[in-house]
């Protein structure tokens, strides 16, 4: 399988690049600077030099490609990542200062070095050979087969350690190459002694969302094969874009983490865009309802599950960040309110205070010395999609209404051996029509032979499996709670769940696969639509989230595509085979002379859908139609603006050209309903 690779120009107008994008003046969707922004000119001789080195790189890794040695094969992304990023500032004007050349030249030197250990079956860069405390590893990512660089800082300490996932600041100038050179040379932040510092690259600058969020995932599970970190010790940090990713991935994973640490950044998308931005929103209804998908103080109550330590500069405009999450704490309902601990520097800006930095750590290592091996007597988990499910020991499996905030209250108590008392969960479930919950058998004392779940005034005996782990599965049906059967078939019928639950955007958080058409569609119009939309989706998904798509035919799809990837469909049922195969089977019908939404009719001369549906080849991954990742060039400038811009569907009016922040004008759009069907014309919106 071969990956369809774009070459990129010198992109319009010089621009500079800040911290967090440039206020104000990043507010004019008819006028965006290119992000990453032009590079520079740099001397033919050191091109033509760097040149030859990567050529030399580039045939060892070929050679070690060739390799039947397993040690060669696991190691080789360590080598790829370091001529893949010089190969890419090359190729795609990713020069931005003039020390960037001598990084050029580290970064090569390091990956020659390496391959040529490599080929003697030798990994000195790898825990615990290495002598320098800081290195640079690869892995190859499950999305679309790219190789991507994360950084590692620690002393040789072959103990179970605690790591730090530390999420880097904005950076648009901070490409591979770049990223790569720094977590070559510098340690910062220096981890304290016994503690391992891994650095995500987050595909670049998306404050770790989206693919960012993959990669970070990822990143950890790489990671955890190869060092000696104690999985129940990871603490989740970060700093301005990384203090927001440290916001999103706490709350949305709280069972990952011991302890989290975001500073400054951002927490939600509206407030923080009129503060810092000084941005006129004018959201359409769905986009306020895809704010619920990452705006945190929606999410607050999953911080009493975290230990959690904010920090902000007194006088940092990202103050805000901390203050809006301690306001959603504290505004709780009065039984559930907790206060949120926020260290401020005083008189402090956009940075962080030794002072503070060393309060952080110290509480940071009391929480790792206190930290217990049983599981939670209490979670309160709340989710706005089953994309986050999971919390503990409870899962969510179904929902009333996906983007309506739902909350499961569960409480367990367990009784002391020689009593007759009996083992107790107590249930609440607002908005929430299936969960299960799950212990393993070293979770539940052996004394105790079964558990009696009380949920919506219903009494449920569960026993003991026969492995000693106890768990169900209850679902509402009826007005009331039924266990689930553990021996009942799997439904055919579709439904949302974990995994399979839109928006657009999710089917680019996994195995995902470009299908073009390979003939004229029926209106050239759509064609030329689809053409650009094609190239530009990607374009962008390499300029953004620093990958490569992979692109085939329907005529070059094997049954082990459909099996393994969500199939990015692209044309229309005429140009594109596969989505002539499975037209009839989809929710959204389009003919030469109409694109049918339930009720309504859109001429197909003017309009295209895109839309998420389960694919009817294989109801276990997505098929999209005709999009890449929803936000565009103008939500680049600013990370806060770096989420879905569409629900499920979407019908296109080509009539206004695609835009800076959509596809033309939208038409009309939608969520599906919890099994995937259409709803009545208009009612979310209301």
């Amino acid at each position: 399988m071969t990956s369809f690779r774009i070459s990129f120009a010198v992109l319009m107008a010089l621009a500079t690049s800040t911290l967090l994008a440039d206020g104000p003046t990043d507010n004019q969707a008819a006028s965006v600077r290119p992000v990453p922004p032009p590079g520079i000119m740099i001397d033919p001789e050191v091109r033509s030099s760097l040149q030859k080195e990567l050529g030399l790189l580039k045939d060892q890794i070929a050679d070690l490609r060739k390799s039947k040695s397993a040690i060669v094969q696991r190691y080789l992304p360590d080598v790829e990542v370091f001529a893949r990023a010089v190969e890419l500032a090359l190729n795609e004007d990713g020069f931005f200062e003039p020390k960037d050349t001598e990084r050029a030249k580290l970064v090569l030197q390091e990956g020659i070095k390496r391959a040529s250990e490599l080929k003697s079956e030798k990994t000195p860069w790898t825990f615990p050979n290495y002598g320098s405390p800081q290195t640079v590893r690869g892995y190859r990512s499950k999305l679309d087969g790219t190789v991507q660089p994360y950084g590692v800082v620690r002393d040789n300490n072959s103990r179970k350690s605690r790591a730090d996932i530390w999420c880097r600041g904005r950076s648009e100038k901070g490409l591979e190459l770049q990223f790569i050179a720094t977590r070559m040379t510098s340690p910062d932040p220096i981890p304290e002694p016994g503690v391992i510092m891994i650095h995500p690259f987050g595909r670049y600058c998306n404050a770790n969302k989206l693919a960012g969020e993959v990669d970070t995932l990822e990143v950890l599970e790489h990671a955890l094969k190869e060092y000696p970190i104690d999985p129940k010790r990871v603490a989740i940090r970060g700093f301005s874009m990384g203090g927001a990713a440290a916001w999103h991935l706490a709350v949305h994973y709280p069972d990952k983490w011991f302890a989290a640490n975001p500073g400054a950044g951002f927490s939600e998308t509206p407030q923080f865009l009129k503060i810092f931005q000084s941005e006129e929103l004018k959201p359409t209804w769905y986009e306020q309802k895809l704010w619920q998908m990452y705006d945190c103080p929606v999410w607050a109550r999953n911080v009493r599950m975290l230990p959690t330590i904010a920090y902000s500069g007194e006088i940092d405009k990202q103050k805000q960040a901390a203050d809006v999450m301690a306001e959603a704490c504290w505004n709780l309902p009065e039984n559930e309110r907790f206060e949120l601990t926020h260290i401020i520097a005083p008189k402090t800006a956009h940075k962080i205070d030794p002072a503070a930095r060393v309060e952080i750590e110290r509480r940071l290592s009391t929480l790792d010395t206190i930290r217990s091996s049983e599981p939670l007597k209490h979670v309160t988990f709340t989710t706005t999609t089953l994309k986050y499910n999971k919390a503990h020991w409870v899962t969510i499996n179904a929902l009333k209404e996906h983007w309506s905030p739902a909350t499961v209250f569960a409480r367990w108590v367990i009784p002391r051996p020689n009593t007759n008392g009996e083992a107790v969960i107590e249930i609440l479930a607002d908005k929430v029509t299936d969960l299960s919950l799950n212990f393993d058998a070293n979770q539940v004392p052996l004394h105790v032979a079964g558990i009696d779940v009380s949920i919506g005034g219903q009494h449920i005996q569960v026993a003991r499996r026969s492995d000693m782990s106890w768990g169900v599965r209850l679902r509402y049906i009826g007005n009331k709670w039924e266990q689930v059967s553990p021996i009942e078939s799997p439904s055919s019928e579709l439904c949302k769940k974990h995994g399979l639950q839109g928006p657009i955007d999710d089917a680019f958080m996994g195995p995902f696969l470009f299908v073009k058409p390979t003939v004229a569609g029926r209106h050239s119009k759509v064609d030329q639509w689809v053409d650009a939309e094609f190239n530009r989706a990607v374009r962008e998904w390499h300029r953004q989230m620093r990958g490569d798509a992979i692109v085939k035919t329907s005529e070059e799809l094997k049954p082990e595509d459909i099996e393994n990837y969500n199939l990015i469909l692209w044309g229309d049922p005429q140009s594109n085979p596969t989505l002539a195969k499975i037209a009839d089977k989809l929710p959204v019908q389009w003919s030469r002379e109409n694109v049918v939404v339930g009720a309504r009719k859109f001429d197909s001369a003017n309009h295209a859908p895109v839309f998420i549906y389960p694919n009817p080849l294989n109801p276990q991954r997505y098929i999209v139609l005709n999009s890449g990742f929803t936000y565009r060039e103008y939500d680049y400038l600013n990370n806060a603006r770096q989420i879905p811009k569409l629900p499920d569907w979407a019908v296109v009016d080509l009539t206004t050209s695609p835009g800076s922040q959509f596809p033309g004008r939208i038409a009309d759009a939608d969520f599906f309903d919890e099994k995937w069907g259409l709803k009545p014309p208009h009612s979310a919106s209301k």
